[in-house]
């Protein structure tokens, strides 16, 4: 009965302080006092910065474009993008959301990449990776460029500039990386012939030709779907084992070759006045292995 009493002595206590008015407590009073002033103090520094934030002294007037290490801009007409750029950014420079202003400049043609920091009290520095145009991307007169990423990007073959040569690539708008990964595979095979692909052509099907700087037509059909990922390797590389005797007899007369056979190759002849036992090898000439 003890323990009973003890707990309900102890309960009777608690309520009794807690129904007590509290200036009955002076050092309740004061921890209490020192937090209301601490609160009033933060509110009022709030509101002061509240209030600085908006002062016209932080409106956003500075916007300063410069390229990425290593790179020049070309292709932006920078007084244009900035003056664009002041109309359409919301906010000052405290209010001001970086990552809409980043994806308001990597949505402009020739802008790969874009970091946007503050500057103060007023500024933005935009630090921009242009495009480097590597090809064309359906034809001449597309307005769709392929950079050297294997990234389809907005722009035309006249804005490229002279001296810069543009390899012709089409196929299937998702499948941009995996034209240039073909384009790189082919121009590394081709190297012994000191040629380079001029243009890479992937079908619907997934069927593939390039054209060489030498002006030869190569056609790999759809090698790559296979389950065996040499195969296309393999057949190149008996176009090379036997492609001396090809030149042997028909000297520098072949204008494509056909890969696509599983034991050899077909060739085509350019020339139009040939022999009759030439006729028959200008439609398909095969060299099979011995």
């Amino acid at each position: 009965m003890s323990r009973i009493g003890a707990f309900l002595n102890g309960c009777g206590e608690v309520f009794t302080s807690l129904a007590s008015p509290l200036w009955n407590y002076p050092g309740r009073m004061q921890k209490l006092s020192r937090f209301l002033m601490r609160c009033f103090v933060v509110m009022v520094l709030v509101g002061m910065l509240m209030w600085l934030s908006q002062r016209p002294v932080f409106a956003l007037r500075q916007i300063v474009i410069e390229p990425v290490a290593g790179q020049t801009l070309k292709h932006i007409n920078k007084p244009v993008v900035k003056q664009q750029v002041l109309e359409t950014v919301q906010g000052n420079f405290f209010s001001v959301r970086l990552e809409d202003v980043k994806r308001g400049f990597e949505s402009m043609p020739w802008v790969r990449h874009a970091n946007v920091r503050r500057v103060w009290p007023n500024g933005l520095i935009v630090s921009i990776e242009e495009q480097k145009p590597f090809g064309t991307w359906g034809g001449a007169d597309s307005h769709t460029l392929m950079n050297t990423h294997g990234e389809l990007f907005a722009g035309r073959v006249s804005d490229v500039g002279d001296g810069i040569s543009l390899v012709d690539f089409s196929g299937p708008e998702d499948a941009s990386k995996e034209v240039m990964r073909l384009y790189e595979r082919a121009n590394a095979w081709f190297k012994p012939w000191s040629t380079e692909v001029k243009s890479l052509t992937l079908s619907d099907r997934y069927a593939w030709h390039v054209k060489l700087s030498n002006g030869m037509k190569v056609e790999f059909g759809r090698d790559e779907e296979n389950s065996d990922k040499t195969l296309t390797e393999d057949r190149v590389a008996r176009l090379f084992k036997y492609w001396p005797q090809v030149q042997e007899k028909w000297a520098n007369r072949v204008d494509a070759i056909d890969l696509r056979y599983a034991n050899g190759f077909a060739v085509h002849l350019a020339s139009a006045s040939l022999k009759k036992n030439e006729a028959d090898g200008k439609k398909a000439s095969r060299s099979n292995e011995e």
